[in-house]
This record gives structure tokens, C-alpha cells and sequence, in this order.
């Protein structure tokens, strides 16, 4: 009797284990590989922000970083920035802010959030803004940032430069990163 009760289990656990090889997500938004996204966050969700460039922004002539030019990394935005290679995807003279916001998706208060340009902002003001300045944000980098409530932390005019990168964690190349400053990049 034992060996027939132990029999039956172990048919029943094949089976389990042959139907759960057999099964697909194909379709589905399986909610374990939502989480391990939303664990790296940071980096998959701001390389899927918009990838246009605002409108009204105007390349700049004369750069230290051409469109084109080969560039490593100083900063650290994401993970696996630091110390990346990249090129220069475009380069743009126009006010640059570092902002904290509430994300509207309901996500934790984002301190410091660099870059945020004056074309990303929902402002009638053309100025450079002053820090404590509240604003409305224009900009997908990030889930949640999309009309979030935000202020101004530092302001500066300089020039900005989207880049594309390979990831010093994942290998995986990143296209039109929106943004970092020149002093943010050096030649190699």
C-alpha cells in the first residue's frame, strides 16, 4: 500500500512538473517579471522614456562633444553609467534643472532628479528659473513624471547632451539617454 500511495505521488508530481515546463506568458503581463522590472527601475524604466527631442530645442554650433564624438561617462544617474562608453547623440544649448518631484503614479518623492531641460517644462516662463521654483513636469524620462508637481533645485544654462551608451552592469546599449551636461562627459 505504501509503495502504490508513493507511486501516485510521484506520477502526480511528473505531471505538475511536465505541465508547468508545457505552460507560456505568451499575451500576458505576468506580474513576476513586472516586479523584477520595477527591482531595476531605475535603468529600464528612464531608457524607455521618449526618445524625441522637444520641440523648440536648437543644436548647438560650437560644442566641446560633437554629435558623433566618442565619450565616457562621469556620472551616475543610473546604474551602469558611471565609466560608460558612449557617443554623442545630440548636443543642445538651453536651461538645465535638477528637480524633485511626487511621481503621479504614486512612487516615493524623487530628490534631485538631473536633467530636466526648460523645454520639459510646462512654464510660459523662457527665463532660467530660480531654485524653489514650482513647476509642472513635460517629461517622460521616468514613470510618474509625466505632469508630476516638481521644484527646481539648481539652474543653470549649459549645454546638454543626449548620448547613447553601453551599460557598464548589463552590456546592454542604451539609446538617446536624455540628458547629461558637458562637464558629465569626457573624450577617449
Amino acid at each position: 500500500m505504501a509503495i502504490k500511495k508513493f507511486c501516485v505521488s510521484f506520477f502526480l508530481l511528473v505531471l505538475v512538473v511536465a505541465l508547468t515546463g508545457c505552460s507560456t506568458n505568451q499575451g500576458t503581463n505576468d506580474s513576476s517579471s513586472s516586479m523584477s522590472h520595477d527591482m531595476n527601475r531605475d535603468h529600464d524604466q528612464h531608457a524607455m522614456s521618449d526618445r524625441d527631442v522637444p520641440q523648440g530645442l536648437v543644436a548647438t554650433m560650437n560644442p566641446e562633444f560633437k554629435k558623433g564624438s566618442k565619450v565616457t561617462l562621469k556620472t551616475d544617474h543610473m546604474s551602469g553609467m558611471m565609466n560608460a562608453k558612449g557617443t554623442v547623440a545630440g548636443v543642445y544649448t538651453t536651461n538645465v534643472y535638477t528637480v524633485t518631484y511626487h511621481p503621479t503614479n504614486g512612487g516615493k518623492v524623487v530628490r534631485n532628479h538631473k536633467w530636466v531641460i526648460q523645454q520639459e517644462l510646462q512654464t510660459h516662463n523662457k527665463g532660467l528659473l530660480k531654485t524653489g521654483t514650482k513647476v509642472k513636469l513635460n517629461a517622460s524620462h521616468m514613470p510618474g513624471m509625466m505632469g508630476a508637481e516638481a521644484t527646481i533645485d539648481s539652474a543653470k544654462q549649459t549645454n546638454i547632451y543626449m548620448v547613447n551608451y553601453t551599460d557598464t552592469k548589463t552590456g546592454k546599449v542604451i539609446k538617446n539617454h536624455k540628458w547629461v551636461t558637458e562637464d558629465e562627459l569626457i573624450s577617449r
